[in-house]
């Protein structure tokens, strides 16, 4: 499984991305953004956004088929469906 992750626009207090999952039958497409202030909770920028961005979806795919995961939403939505993603997300990218 292939995980290609673009920036698209960066704003004022966000940047969205381009996601694609790409694996041996087909491809899903994602737009991301990452808030300003998730980021700095997540990751006390220690890393880029594209490696949340990127990690975060290798996360996701641990728990869920490609096809599952939403075609559009904010980093910080992860949580919401599972709520041990911000502790888990900060060590994985603090390694």
């Amino acid at each position: 499984m292939k995980i290609k992750v673009r920036r698209e626009v960066e704003k004022d207090s966000e940047t969205v991305f381009d996601v694609e999952i790409l694996d041996e039958e087909s491809k899903t497409s994602h737009m991301v953004s990452v808030k300003n202030t998730t980021y700095n909770r997540l990751t006390a920028e220690e890393v880029s956004k594209r490696e949340l961005v990127e990690e975060s979806f290798r996360f996701l795919l641990e728990r869920e088929p490609k096809e599952s995961i939403l075609s559009s939403f904010e980093i910080g939505t992860i949580e919401r469906y599972f709520p041990e993603y911000p502790e888990q997300i900060s060590e994985r990218l603090m390694k």
